[in-house]
Formats: C-alpha cells, sequence, structure tokens
C-alpha cells in the first residue's frame, strides 16, 4: 500500500459520530465497545490526534449520526437493523446527554459541522462532499465509530467520491475483535489508499 502524503492545506481529520453515547463510560453504546475501545486506545489516540491535527493545520470535520427523535423509523419501509436498534433503545437522543457531544471531542471554531447521515455513510443524503470540496479538500483522514459500520462506508464512499482515503485502525473501535479484523485486515485494503496507526499519522503530519 503506498505511503500517505498530507497537504496540509487539502487534508480534513473526519471525526464520525463522537457523541456521548458511544465515547463517555456512562453512554448507552459505549460498554459494548469498551474491551475494543481499551485495548487499542481509542480515547487516548482521539484525544492525541484531536491535538496534532489542530496544531498541523489540518481542517476538522464533525461527522455526526442522526440524533433519534421520537417518530424517527417507525413509518419507514426498510429501516436498517440498526436503525431499528436506534428505534428501540433511543441512542443518541436529540436533546439528551447520550446525543451531545462527547466534551473532548466538540467542534471548535472553524470546524466543518455536516448534516446528520440517517444511516452509515457520513456522505449520502448529507452536505459533507459539497463542504469539503468548497474548503479544497481531497484527502481525508478518517476516524470515529464503528470501525465496521460508518467508519468504513463513509470511508468507502469518500473512496468512491475521489479522495485520497485514510483509515486510522487505532482510532475506532467496534464490538469485537472479528469486526475490527474485518474492517481494518480484509476489507480497508480494498478501499483505503492507507491504514495508519496514530503514531504513524501524527509521524506523517510533521514529516518524521
Amino acid at each position: 500500500m503506498a505511503q500517505p502524503n498530507y497537504p496540509i492545506d487539502r487534508t480534513a481529520y473526519l471525526l464520525v459520530d463522537p457523541f456521548n453515547d458511544f465515547l463517555h463510560e456512562d453512554g448507552k453504546v459505549f460498554p459494548q465497545l469498551k474491551p475494543v475501545a481499551d485495548e487499542v486506545g481509542l480515547l487516548d489516540n482521539l484525544r492525541r490526534l484531536d491535538k496534532a491535527v489542530r496544531a498541523a493545520g489540518v481542517r476538522v470535520a464533525i461527522v455526526p449520526h442522526r440524533r433519534w427523535e421520537p417518530g424517527d423509523y417507525e413509518s419507514w419501509d426498510h429501516p436498517s437493523p440498526t436503525q431499528r436498534k436506534i428505534m428501540e433503545r433511543h441512542h443518541f437522543a436529540r436533546g439528551e446527554w447520550g446525543g451531545e457531544f462527547h466534551p473532548d471531542f466538540a467542534p471548535k471554531p472553524g470546524d466543518i459541522i455536516a448534516s446528520e447521515h440517517w444511516g452509515q455513510s457520513g456522505f449520502a443524503n448529507t452536505d459533507l462532499d459539497m463542504k469539503l470540496k468548497q474548503h479544497g479538500i481531497t484527502h481525508v483522514i478518517v476516524v470515529g465509530l464503528l470501525a465496521n459500520t460508518c467508519i468504513e462506508t463513509t470511508a468507502k464512499y469518500a473512496m468512491e467520491l475521489g479522495y485520497h482515503v485514510t483509515l486510522v485502525k487505532d482510532a475506532t473501535a467496534a464490538f469485537g475483535h472479528a469486526h475490527m479484523h474485518a474492517a481494518h485486515e480484509l476489507n480497508g485494503p480494498t478501499f483505503a489508499h492507507a491504514v495508519r496507526t496514530t503514531d504513524e499519522v501524527i509521524n506523517d503530519l510533521f514529516g518524521k
């Protein structure tokens, strides 16, 4: 796989679904992620990356999931299995703590905030592509949750739209090792231009 090249003024860091329900120890979903998240150092790596990309001058884009509201999905013909779980368990509920951004990863002035995605792609039916292109972005570094759903699908969609795509395998998590293996060892190399670690991305950004 080719080594990544990050033109700073054309690179965006896509942080997918940084909600309390996903990233806080008291979140509704975090307990299912905790074993893998702790193993890879998810939270610390996301903190390190947030600091590094901002210091390097990389533009940050927040890519949020649809926040659940009463009435979502019930009348749909074909809600996905994930959407059914959200409907039943009220993950990322709008107006509730779980649907707020984790305080360590909340948007800062100048960040791109995409419209909310209903499914697994941060690009499908949102304004993310338009906003990235308006800022001249050609390269994306994709992190957040979940490795084998929203991260993989967002990154695949980015590739289809012509972006250079980097996955960061220890800046994401999933519900088990098999999901992580599929995302990074089997599927990732078929579409991503680079599959890196947090340390490698930081070194790439600063030319080390």
